[in-house]
């Protein structure tokens, strides 16, 4: 099943959030790309521990307080913006998690957990 059949079946009201992916840092600080909308997604406003990811192989713990389930595609490197769309919250993205069906039928997505 795909994301946008598994959206349409199971979420009555799915989201779309606006993303500014991380493109480099200048001498300016964080240079990001224009906004993109990006749905149909499923937001989830739960706290959860995650491993930071970072430039070095140690990472480091952090607190996500959103996780963005979005289609499969989505680009949001960590340390890229999000949007939510009911509140207007930008977010820095800390973890991204690229969830495949191995063959199994399950609905492929990108998984954004957001400080």
């Amino acid at each position: 099943m795909d994301w946008a059949t598994f959206i349409e079946l199971h979420i009555p009201e799915p989201r779309t959030v606006q993303v500014q992916a991380l493109t480099g840092s200048g001498a300016y600080g964080d240079e990001y790309a224009a906004p993109a909308d990006v749905g149909p997604c499923v937001v989830d406003d739960t706290t959860r521990r995650v491993v930071v990811q970072t430039q070095d192989a140690e990472g480091a713990e952090g607190v996500s307080s959103t996780t963005v389930f979005a289609p499969m595609g989505t680009i949001a490197p960590p340390g890229s913006l999000v949007t939510l769309p009911w509140t207007g919250r930008t977010a820095r993205v800390l973890a991204v998690s690229v969830m495949e069906d191995h063959g199994l039928a399950l609905p492929e997505h990108v998984e954004l957990s957001l400080e």
